[in-house]
């Protein structure tokens, strides 16, 4: 699909009056498919409704964007959809916001740049065909972002805790949904491995615990045993929740037992992309150079578990004061 037919389909469609933003997202699959060799642009309902981003860009199996697509004339500045927006920005660090029609593009939580491929005129799509060129290459530029290496421990401890509240998010909206539809989902088999764990967890661990805390508690065991495996990795050029859940040492097998279990092959199709997005960090880490300068800086011998206190600050340092973590001696 050419830009000018991506335009011509959508205008089709805005003139019946009834369309609405997810009747726009195969026209808007099929021109990045078309644009974009090498590079599978997913668009999952079920993931969508526990919320992830519209559309999610990956190249060889490595989430390199994402896109959050509102319905034509939604605007995508304001209070509308600030709350939403400012926590993909936070934690997804190349992204595009677009009306079907505008498209905003940030990297890293900044703006670089938008581009308008067509305007509204009465009950009308008007295409605009000078920014076509200047629209191929921002999609260009989006789709070929990879992470910058990480080298301090604060700036990891922040994308981890960025990526970690969000799968928090994910995993809650997931756990309500399957509650309130009784975990069946329409033409696809149910997955009751959340709801599972949560009832083993209050089976054994934490009787009271309840769903948001048990999100809190399952984002950060993903994102610390995530920590822990890339820390005994020996090759820094590749790294994924799979590797991950062979490389946790077997000298901590209650992580070692419970990671494997919660991010391996079962792990849930609704969140699985971000697992996916925080090993992205991780790759860009070589998190066994980087904690000796922490621990250098911390005066600390085992620097893997005060930086836990790190993470944790970042993650919610109201959570970190109500369970007494703090820094404490060996």
């Amino acid at each position: 699909m050419t830009i000018s037919e991506y335009i011509k389909s959508i205008n089709l469609r805005y003139k019946t009056g009834i369309s609405r933003e997810h009747s726009y997202r195969g026209d808007l699959q099929s021109l990045l498919e078309r644009m974009l060799k090498n590079v599978i642009v997913t668009n999952e309902p079920a993931r969508i409704d526990c919320g992830a981003p519209d559309f999610i860009l990956t190249h060889q199996e490595v989430p390199v964007g994402y896109i959050e697509a509102k319905d034509i004339g939604e605007p995508l500045t304001g209070s509308k959809h600030k709350e939403q927006f400012n926590r993909y920005k936070e934690s997804l660090p190349n992204i595009i916001f677009t009306d079907y029609l505008d498209f905003h593009f940030y990297r890293d939580g900044e703006f670089v740049m938008s581009v308008r491929l067509a305007e509204i005129a009465g009950d009308s799509i008007h295409s605009i065909p000078e920014n076509g060129e200047k629209f191929r290459q921002m999609i260009n530029d989006f789709a070929t972002h990879t992470l910058q290496t990480i080298r301090s421990a604060a700036k990891l401890s922040k994308m981890m805790a960025a990526k970690a509240r969000l799968l928090s998010d994910v995993i809650h909206n997931a756990l309500k949904e399957d509650r309130e539809n009784g975990t069946d989902r329409v033409n696809e088999p149910a997955n009751t491995t959340l709801r599972d764990q949560l009832n083993a967890f209050q089976s054994v661990l934490i009787h009271d615990i309840d769903e948001k805390e048990f999100a809190d508690i399952y984002a950060q065991t993903i994102a610390y045993g995530m920590f822990a495996a890339r820390l005994h990795d020996k090759n820094l050029e590749t790294f994924s929740r799979f590797e991950a859940a062979r490389l946790i040492p077997k000298s901590n097998p209650f992580l070692r037992k419970l990671f494997q279990y919660i991010a391996g092959y079962d792990l849930d199709e609704r969140i699985d992309w971000i697992v996916d997005a925080l090993a992205d960090i991780f790759r860009a880490t070589d998190v066994d150079g980087l904690l000796n300068n922490f621990g250098k800086a911390t005066q600390q011998t085992d620097p893997v578990i005060h930086f836990y206190e790190t993470f944790l600050a970042e993650f919610d340092p109201k959570l970190r004061k109500s369970r007494g973590v703090w820094y404490t001696p060996e």
